[in-house]
Formats: C-alpha cells, sequence, structure tokens
C-alpha cells in the first residue's frame, strides 16, 4: 500500500534527507497476539529519526549544545499490516525541506516481506531549553544541515 506524502514539497526545494534502519521485532514490543503494539511504532520512527539526526547534524547533543531542544508537537500514524514478532522490519525516515523553524519527517515501515506495515509523519518544533519558549527562527544547527542540504552532501553520488 503506497500512500501519497503527509507534506507538500516546496517548489524548488531540494530533495528530502532520507535513512532506513532495519531490525528484528523484540517479544518486548509485541501484545498478546505476538504482532507489534500500536504504541511501539512511535518508538520504531524515533529510531529512524536519531539515525536521520546522525546524518545531518540534528542530534540531541547538537540541540543540547546550542540550549534548544526539538520536541514532537505532532504525530500522525496510518497503520496498514501487523509486524510479526521475530521478523525483520524496515524504517525509511524522511526529513522535508521548510523553510520554517521546525522538522518535518515522513516515515515508512516494511515488514519483512517487503509490504507496507504502516505509515506517518511528526512535526517537532524548536524549544529554548531554559525558557520552554519557542523559536521562531531557525537554529543554527538547522541553517548549518539546510546549508549542507544545498549544497548536496547528503545524497548518493
Amino acid at each position: 500500500m503506497k500512500r501519497k506524502n503527509y507534506f507538500q514539497q516546496e517548489p524548488n526545494s531540494p530533495s528530502p534527507i532520507k535513512t532506513t534502519i532495519s531490525r528484528r521485532l523484540r517479544f518486548s514490543e509485541t501484545d498478546a497476539l505476538a504482532i507489534a503494539w500500536h504504541g511501539r511504532f512511535p518508538q520504531f520512527f524515533e529510531e529512524a529519526q536519531t539515525e536521520l539526526g546522525h546524518k545531518c547534524g540534528l542530534t540531541y547533543d547538537a540541540f543540547r549544545d546550542e540550549g534548544i531542544t526539538a520536541p514532537v508537537a505532532q504525530i500522525h500514524i496510518d497503520y496498514f499490516r501487523p509486524l510479526l514478532l521475530d521478523k525483520i522490519f524496515t524504517v525509511k525516515a524522511s526529513l522535508l525541506w521548510n523553510d520554517a523553524a521546525r522538522l518535518n519527517t515522513e516515515y515508512r515501515i516494511t515488514d519483512a516481506d517487503g509490504l507496507c506495515a504502516c505509515t506517518g509523519y511528526t512535526i517537532q518544533l524548536f524549544v529554548d531549553i531554559k525558557t520552554r519558549e519557542p523559536l521562531w527562527l531557525s537554529p543554527n544547527a538547522l541553517i548549518l544541515c539546510r546549508q549542507r542540504w544545498l549544497a548536496g552532501e547528503f545524497y548518493e553520488k
């Protein structure tokens, strides 16, 4: 099952930055039917988001060094098929370009057979760690990421 993108790509913006992780579904992540419990999917998203952050310099350490954080302000998940205990699954995360002080990330989880188990997205907003006030301008970490993005550093050559 293929779902359209959740975010509309801005005209003349670069292609999304993407990463993929694969791992096995553990017993502690399943329900009584030996399928992934629906509440675990945000965790799967976060695992891929963490790898994506390492790829483009948007890590929790970089945020902390800058005195900011990037909490999830919105999450959405569409479920299509179950993930099964002890089977390998793959999570693809795509960071989409936008000019705001936020991170728009789309996700696609596929099962061991390569079939779409779910899709979803998160929106993260930047917040000052001390004051807990939202940032209206992009933080330096995001500005640097955008510069590298425009230079094509995140794409296969």
